[in-house]
């Protein structure tokens, strides 16, 4: 009983991180701006990269199957997922602010620009 639970909440994490993936790619392609298209890409990395390596991590647990192949599958998408949770926000930190920095993007309208007041 509780390994079918486990398999349907593994199920609904790969169908909620190729959901995500959709919405990234359409954020992408409808917004203007250089900062939000990357904060789509950031939520589709997220999103679309994490959550359906837990839910490999799950369906795999839920399986019978042999304890190699499960350690083995387990503990790649767990590394992975980590990883991918910890570089892909600081990789788009460091290339707003980089771009930021260089001038090359104007995004209109600017209210607020705290990285410009630190500078002066």
């Amino acid at each position: 009983m509780i390994d079918q639970v486990i398999f349907w909440i593994g199920s609904t994490l790969l169908i909620l991180g190729g959901l995500l993936d959709i919405v990234a790619a359409i954020g992408v392609n409808k917004f203007k701006n250089f900062y939000l298209r990357l904060h789509a890409v950031t939520i589709g990395c997220i999103g679309g990269g994490v959550y359906p390596l837990i839910g490999i991590v799950l369906v795999t647990l839920s399986l019978d199957l042999p304890l190699l192949f499960k350690t083995y599958v387990v503990g790649v998408s767990i590394v992975a997922a980590i990883l991918i949770a910890l570089v892909s926000p600081t990789g788009s930190h460091v290339l707003a602010r980089a771009t930021h920095l260089s001038g090359e993007v104007h995004p209109e309208p600017i209210i607020v620009d705290k990285l410009e007041e630190d500078r002066e």
